[in-house]
């Protein structure tokens, strides 16, 4: 059979019959491997014809887009114990099938769920334990827990302790860190991937790896380079943060008639520059119908009281106006809770909700922005937000402070100094139909085509959790290095290389792969690389 052919079986679908047979397979397989305990394997597994299947898929699904694919796994797998993914993992490798690793379910681009080729998905709302060590600063974190979770655990144990991590509570840990991690205190303390001292890793043999048995390069790569390229993370060990026992927080709104144009061009010399104590991003808006209406919010966290704050700004950013009847004193915790969009009194058990408020389905790309853009390139953007018909917005974030402090190579996250800030372009609709979904990204990308001037270049830069594969994609199992540049390059910049080295060397079948998964540097076809692609069509036979 030649290798043309080979792929070319696999891009056939597969029938009802023919999955069913699989199934069948890798339920056998699942009992072997975890000694005949089909009592354990019925709690976890679910097929296409159980009754739970639909509403196992969907209970994580935060963007309704992907819903009515038909590129949806054969099997989910829901483990409680490491030896269940392992067996997972053994178990896909012999039947030729992939495997998908799904720890929140906001994947931007659905790839922890979907799939052109048969695939087991693996679940980990169940790997979710969260261990708090005060004694060293630090927690375990499996990697199925939600932000959400992991800051309420860390309320719980103590109010001066937190964690660098992002805005949304319902992302997962293990994909969050897995990307960089960028949240309201990467000014002072950097990125969430940047405070972690160890992990648990899953090969694709099924072996279990910490720091010191994965290596110091594995290590490195998983932290910001893709970890899904490398394994599945059971969890991480991460090193928590000293927070003050009171913190400000202001939401300041502007309208164009406000002035919103000139504090946004003005935003862009300041924020990056503030102490690092003090973050300020600007979400830049619509009223999300056909009113065109616009209003940019200065949305702050400052690791601090008011009456240190006021003169602060006072000092640095007199032009916002900031007085203290516009800011609310609280604890971190509670600052959490409202970056999140909470109020300060509700419950924090809010945080434990593991979807999101308010579901729809969105689309995002991202820039990184190195010298501030003209007002006009400004008002060019804005007009664009209020002609969407539907919400829109751009979402800013300062870097400066301690991320100029960290080299690009630290972690393979190389977006450190001389980024003035990041900007994320989110789009949101309610109805799921073709023809509105094509509209809507239509407008992601002329938004982006039109910020091309005003943006960073060689390469024009992207955060990888905000996934985007309008970049770029792998087409086959065995994309080369040189193409998939055209997207990694933008993620990763000098760092792709050395993630490439390393993918080639701990994962030489390149069984852990997706559309933007690292490549081996140097592709090689082997005969037995390629046979073990069509085992599922042998088994079919």
């Amino acid at each position: 059979m030649s290798y043309l052919a080979v792929f070319l079986i696999l891009l056939l679908p597969i029938s009802y019959a023919a999955s069913t047979l699989v199934e069948k397979k890798f339920n056998e397989c699942l009992m072997t491997q975890l000694d005949g305990n089909s009592e354990s394997i019925e709690k976890i597994i679910f097929t296409t014809s159980s009754s739970l299947y639909t509403l196992v898929l969907e209970s994580l699904e935060q963007n309704p887009r992907w819903l009515n694919s038909s590129w949806k796994p054969l099997l989910i797998l829901t483990p409680f114990h490491e030896s269940e993914i392992q067996a997972a993992i053994r178990c896909s490798k012999e039947l030729g099938l992939q495997l998908r690793v799904r720890s929140g379910g906001h994947d931007y681009e659905g790839l922890s769920y979907l799939c052109r080729v048969p695939f087991v998905m693996v679940d980990l709302i169940n790997i979710r334990s969260i261990e708090v060590s005060l004694a060293d600063e630090t927690a375990w974190v499996q990697a199925g827990a939600s932000l959400g979770e992991l800051y309420y655990e860390i309320s719980k144990e103590s109010k001066v302790h937190g964690f660098p991590a992002g805005t949304c509570p319902s992302v997962g840990i293990g994909g969050h860190i897995s990307g960089g991690g960028v949240g309201t205190m990467l000014r002072k303390h950097g990125l969430a991937a940047d405070h972690v001292v160890d992990a648990y890793l899953i090969d694709a043999d099924g072996k279990i790896h910490d720091r010191k048995s994965m290596g110091e390069d594995v290590f490195w790569a998983i932290r910001g380079g893709s970890a899904t390229s490398f394994g599945v993370i059971l969890a991480w060990k991460i090193r928590l943060v000293r927070v003050p026992p009171l913190v400000t927080v202001f939401n300041v709104e502007r309208t164009l008639e406000e002035g919103a144009n000139n504090l946004i061009h003005r935003w862009q010399y300041t924020a990056p520059e503030l102490h690092e104590d003090l973050f300020i991003r600007v979400v830049a808006e619509n009223s999300g119908d056909k009113s065109k209406t616009f209003k940019a919010t200065f949305n702050s966290l400052f690791l601090g009281g008011i009456d240190k704050l006021i003169p602060l700004m006072n000092e640095s950013f007199p032009e916002l106006g900031l007085q203290a009847k516009d800011c609310t004193e609280m604890n971190w915790i509670q600052s959490v809770m409202f970056i999140a969009g909470f109020n300060k009194d509700d419950p924090l058990e809010l945080l434990l909700n593991r979807t999101t408020t308010f579901k729809s389905s969105f689309k995002a790309k991202s820039d990184f922005v190195k010298e501030p853009i003209p007002k006009t390139g400004l008002e060019g953007a804005w007009k664009m937000v209020v002609e969407e018909d539907t919400l829109a917005m751009l979402i800013m974030e300062p870097y400066g402070g301690r991320m100029n402090e960290i080299s690009e190579s630290e972690i393979p996250f190389p977006h450190r100094k001389g980024n003035l800030y990041n900007i994320q372009y989110l789009v949101k609709w309610e109805v799921n139909s073709m023809e509105e979904s094509k509209r809507h990204l239509h407008w992601a990308k002329m938004i982006y085509r039109y910020m091309t001037p005003y943006v960073s270049k060689s390469p024009r830069a992207a955060y990888f959790n905000y996934r985007d594969l309008d970049l770029g994609k792998n087409k086959h199992h065995n994309t080369s290095y040189s193409k998939a540049s055209v997207w990694g390059k933008k993620y990763f910049k000098g760092n792709f290389r050395r993630l490439a080295q390393i993918k080639t060397k701990f994962d030489p079948q390149n069984f852990f792969r997706n559309e933007q998964s690292i490549p081996h540097l140097n592709f090689y076809y082997s005969p037995k690389f390629l046979l073990s692609f069509i085992k599922p069509n042998l088994i079919l036979q």
